[in-house]
């Protein structure tokens, strides 16, 4: 534990609402990755051994151990006592004693970042990403992106399109992440807040096929990575079931 403390690779990164995020540092590092490596249970570490690269391995390792110290602090509890379960769609939630924790938490990686996200109510989600070059754009437009989305991005240009792809790309990722649903929902059927292609870092958002629920839209990108964060919101929180959510892919699937 003093090895942990002394090694934080972990730091505040912004408050966002209700929402609070933290930068991951995974920049290779051997002492911080044995401090990582020893907090993680059995099947963290089984999980940890089927990753074949080292560098998949290094994220894993860095991203939990740092989720794991963040969700004791939160709660409240020791790393013993803190488990993971999985919804019905595989997203993740907090055990505290085999009890269900009141707290939403996501996490992204990309490169050398991490992105860890926490909430006290309503479902999160996070993701980032390098700026990279890549040559399957159009391909990926075409494949991830809806009309209006396509058309803002073939009218940009050089850098422009670049920073636009990644920022709409972000944003989509973490609408599906705080759905809950995984590769189960086609990024093309719904489009980011228009706003947001304009220009906007923040905007309220509805799924078209799930207009009852209202979500929160931030763009968190900065000079070294694009990344984005959404919460869901409302007054009371956490109106959003697994039945609303299989409500939405089914919709999906019809059209």
């Amino acid at each position: 534990m003093a090895a942990l403390r002394a090694e934080r690779w972990w730091s505040p990164f912004r408050q966002v609402g209700a929402a609070t995020l933290l930068h991951v540092d995974l920049s290779p590092d051997a002492s911080r990755e044995a401090a990582a490596f020893s907090r993680l249970n059995c099947s963290e570490r089984e999980r940890w051994c089927r990753f074949v690269h080292f560098g998949a391995r290094r994220r894993f390792a860095l991203c939990r151990a740092a989720l794991r110290a963040s969700l004791c602090e939160r709660l409240g509890c020791d790393n013993e006592s803190l488990s993971f379960g999985e919804g019905v769609h595989e997203k993740p939630f907090a055990l505290v004693n085999g009890s269900p924790a009141p707290i939403s938490f996501n996490l992204s990686h990309g490169g050398n970042h991490g992105l860890i996200a926490l909430a006290d109510k309503g479902r999160i989600g996070v993701d980032v990403e390098e700026r990279t070059h890549r040559r399957d754009f159009d391909r990926l437009i075409e494949a991830a992106f809806g009309a209006n989305e396509q058309c803002a991005l073939r009218n940009a240009r050089g850098d422009g399109m670049i920073h636009l792809f990644f920022k709409l790309w972000t944003i989509k990722e973490a609408l599906i992440k705080a759905l809950g649903t995984g590769l189960s929902f086609d990024p093309a059927e719904f489009e980011a807040p228009a706003s947001m292609r304009r220009g906007a870092t923040s905007a309220a958002y509805r799924f078209p096929q799930l207009p009852s629920i209202e979500w929160r839209v931030n763009d968190l990108g900065c000079e070294a990575f694009a990344a984005a964060v959404v919460h869901e919101s409302g007054p009371d929180f956490s109106t959003l079931t697994d039945a609303d959510v299989d409500r939405l892919l089914s919709r999906g699937r019809s059209t």
